[in-house]
């Protein structure tokens, strides 16, 4: 009599809440978002803000590391760019790494 009084204690004692197990999964899931996806995304808002913000006469640098001066916007999706004097390049927007403050691109060498 007495070992079917300590299961049914045991058995009511066991229940939890059905969600304690996922509280650990809920908890890394919000760790990640606030340490990894939503920097991420305001980093690449910023970034898209920017390339649609450039406009003739703009320094860039290109995600190959090359400087230049955009000359001119087509379609807002490419751009004619000056890499040196009278050297110009079609590049896609995508391309665009940085845009940079006017003087701080390194000069060019004779």
């Amino acid at each position: 009599m007495f070992n079917s009084i300590a299961h049914a204690a045991d058995g009511a004692a066991a229940q939890g809440s059905p969600l304690a197990p996922f509280i650990p999964l809920i908890l890394i899931f919000a760790i990640f978002y606030f340490l990894l996806i939503r920097p991420q995304q305001k980093k690449q808002k910023q970034h898209v803000a920017m390339l649609n913000s450039i406009t003739a006469g703009d320094e860039i640098m290109t995600g190959g590391g090359m400087y230049g001066k955009v000359l001119k916007v087509i379609e807002n999706n490419t751009f004619i760019v000056e890499i040196a004097s009278g050297v110009t390049i079609k590049l896609a927007k995508n391309g665009i790494a940085q845009k940079v403050t006017p003087g701080t691109a390194p000069e060019e060498t004779k």
